[in-house]
């Protein structure tokens, strides 16, 4: 079992699930000679040649449109748009066309597709690429949103999110790519879309996160326990759409008190549904009330201010502490 990036996973991911189903296309900018703009595709124009590793012009509703056609006539398309913010430029085809033809054709079309995206800050980018807009994708029904938080479950969660029979928008936390290894099995390994995990058990306070953020969560989690001795239990979403909220309920039930991490926006942002989840289910097991650390309601500032934004250990501690006292 090696130690990988989660560049290196995603790129056995893709390496695989093409070996293994020749209908398995890859197409974006600069995918295939350069190997993409983080090196995730590296090295599959030479293996599988240019008909299945295309690298397109600079236009981003022309990827989706042509993937949206090739998964009607029988491929998996995985399209990959640079950064998440040009996905802008692409989201009349998610959102009228990919999200909608099988409930425009009664059933009889779907659309196996995977638009891959590199989301978020704490890389010093510019603008347009630092942006965490998984709300707007999450919202729209029809598609499913995933965002893993480490090599493991992306090399997993890419495996499944290809063999889907529906689109799926897979973002990726550019500042994960190489912040870490991480041992991902040489054979296959599936993860299911649509089920959170539990990857840190605690009684006292429950911490909810996924993609970037999971790593100062469990930071934080470490720094309570260690300094305040409390017992914070983890959950690692995964999957943004469709959402699993059991484990999340479960673990409120026991603990009484939340607080929900994501560096997207606060207003409207994917923490809200988390929230409301919460008080459907769980309310009467509250001690406290639902704490939320996030972005703010900003445009992401450029790099001299991003770690300013961006949450970290110290903000989410400060909020569970605040919490724990009430």
């Amino acid at each position: 079992m090696a130690k990988m990036t989660m560049v290196q996973a995603l790129n056995l991911a893709l390496r695989q699930e093409m070996e293994k189903d020749d209908r398995v296309v890859v197409l974006g900018e600069d995918v295939g000679k350069d190997g993409g703009v983080f090196r995730v595709t590296d090295g599959l124009l030479d293996t599988f040649g240019a008909q299945r590793t295309l690298d397109t012009p600079l236009a981003e509703s022309g990827i989706v449109g042509m993937s949206i056609g090739m998964a009607l006539y029988g491929l998996r398309p995985v399209c990959e748009i640079q950064f998440s913010g040009f996905t802008y430029e692409n989201f009349h085809q998610i959102e009228s066309h990919a999200a909608r033809l099988r409930w425009r054709s009664q059933g009889g079309l779907s659309v196996p597709m995977v638009l891959r995206t590199p989301y978020g800050g704490g890389v010093r980018a510019l603008e347009h690429h630092s942006e965490s807009r998984e709300a707007y994708y999450a919202h729209t029904p029809g598609l499913k949103m995933v965002i893993p938080s480490g090599p493991r479950n992306a090399r997993a969660l890419l495996i499944s999110a290809i063999r889907d029979p529906d689109p799926v928008i897979f973002y990726e936390a550019k500042a994960l790519y190489r912040a870490f290894r991480e041992e991902v099995p040489d054979e296959e390994e599936t993860m299911p879309i649509g089920k959170s995990q539990v990857v840190r058990e605690g009684k006292d306070i429950t911490l909810i996160s996924y993609g970037a953020m999971m790593r100062p969560t469990l930071e934080a989690a470490s720094i309570l326990k260690e300094k305040d001795g409390l017992g914070a239990e983890v959950i690692d979403l995964l999957t943004i759409s469709p959402l699993d909220d059991e484990p999340v309920a479960a673990s409120v039930r026991k603990t009484g008190r939340a607080v929900v991490i994501h560096e997207a926006p606060r207003s409207f942002g994917p923490g809200a549904e988390v929230v409301a989840r919460i008080m459907e289910k769980s309310f009467y097991y509250l001690e406290a009330p639902i704490a939320r650390v996030t972005g703010y309601d900003v445009i992401i500032p450029l790099f001299s201010r991003e770690n300013v934004y961006l949450p970290s250990a110290n903000r989410i501690i400060r909020a569970a502490r605040k919490t724990m006292d009430e």
